[in-house]
């Protein structure tokens, strides 16, 4: 399994499959090839969808988003 985290508290978000992340990978913009941090916003959760990336990891990061505009995640392995 996959966890993911909000990079700026450190709050635990939840955690995603290897699929569900290799759908982040493809779907967001990395730095380097060893990015493990992706910015997210409304927007761009809202192309994710219509671009048809699982549900439940949309929901997730909606979630984790709540009221704030935008924020940054950061993944790993347990």
């Amino acid at each position: 399994m996959v966890t993911l985290h909000d990079k700026d508290s450190g709050v635990f978000i939840g955690e995603i499959s290897d699929q569900q992340l290799q759908q982040l990978m493809d779907a967001l913009e990395e730095e380097s090839s060893i990015d493990k941090d992706y910015f997210v916003n409304r927007a761009e959760l809202a192309f994710l969808e219509d671009q048809g990336l699982d549900r439940a990891l949309i929901g997730l990061l909606r979630t984790a988003l709540g009221d704030r505009e935008e924020m940054e995640i950061v993944w790993g392995t347990s």
